[in-house]
């Protein structure tokens, strides 16, 4: 079984992209201990060797919902080949790490919503099989210290808050679901933030902020339908109730989750699957887009700085 070798010491301010000597591992119920990694398609043409290239099992599949998400991805990861497949758009590329080269495919959403990244994360898995899903950009922060805008969650357990009972006279009982990511991603996350320190500081990544000190935190994602933006919700309160360690929330990871789980039935190795979001707003009145671009590229840097751990 393959082993992390840690170093011995933090130096605070962590070197993001530094030289941490960590050995390879796999994710997914029955997955294989060793790596084929497969060099991203060179050419849109829709030759044999291309159909062969999405056959094979890419590591990283990455889904974004909005455009500045997928931007802040292209950059952050260098995903200059946009492949069409089918009428699909997916941005592909070959990340070099420390431990090694990572294949990485990138699609964006239809639309926001559980509904829609079931739907991207099927286009991944049947066109490059990723060993490993990725739900990457911007979400509103319910912890005002913690998550306060800049900062990323990295996330590897969901509550899905949108399921309830309807009683008479209009009470509403909510039915929060929790679901965790499988144990070798949650050992890969642990092992980050164990080098870098919980939380994790890094400067922000766009014009600005690059003097700024963010932190990057290992913590709950809350997820359903609804846009919150009142710091007196319900919602927020239920979610506060629920589990106090619900950092943020947003509207596709409880899909992410269902999906991993439904596929967990079948024989061949099931992707594992981990959140990373930037707080963009407080989920209050105050929120707005102003701050969406900082959001975006701080959670596109950290899931680059995790590829080394999470492949």
């Amino acid at each position: 079984m393959n082993q992390y070798h840690l170093p011995s010491h933090n130096s605070g301010i962590v070197n993001m992209g530094g030289n941490n000597n960590i050995s390879n591992t796999t994710f997914g119920d029955g997955a294989h201990v060793t790596n084929h990694w497969a060099s991203p398609p060179t050419s849109s043409a829709p030759t044999e060797t291309n159909a062969q290239e999405r056959r094979r099992c890419w590591d990283v599949g990455v889904v974004t919902i909005l455009p500045k998400e997928m931007r802040a991805v292209t950059e952050h990861l260098g995903l200059t080949t946009e492949k069409r497949h089918d009428g699909l758009f997916f941005a592909t590329g070959e990340v070099t790490t420390e431990t090694g080269a990572v294949s990485v495919a990138a699609t964006q959403t239809h639309s926001p919503g559980q509904r829609s990244v079931m739907s991207a994360l099927e286009h991944l898995r049947r066109h490059f099989d990723p060993r490993l899903w990725v739900l990457v950009g911007i979400g509103g922060g319910l912890d005002p210290v913690c998550a306060r805008i800049g900062n990323v969650i990295v996330s590897t357990r969901v509550v899905y808050y949108d399921a309830r009972k309807i009683k008479s006279e209009g009470e509403v009982q909510p039915r929060g679901e929790e679901r965790q990511a499988p144990a070798r991603v949650v050992h890969a996350v642990n092992a980050f933030f164990t080098d870098h320190g919980e939380p994790a500081m890094f400067r922000g990544q766009v014009k600005n902020h690059r003097k700024r000190t963010f932190e990057a935190l290992h913590g709950l994602i809350g997820s359903g339908e609804a846009v919150i933006a009142a710091k007196d919700s319900e919602i927020r309160d239920f979610l506060t109730r629920y589990n106090d360690k619900v950092l943020a929330v947003d509207m596709e990871s409880g899909g992410l989750s269902q999906f991993w789980q439904e596929n967990s039935v079948h024989g061949q190795g099931n992707p594992g699957w981990v959140v990373v979001r930037g707080v963009s707003d407080n989920a209050d009145q105050e929120k707005n887009d102003d701050s969406h671009d900082l959001a975006a590229h701080n959670a596109a840097h950290i899931v680059r700085e995790l590829l080394p751990y999470l492949c």
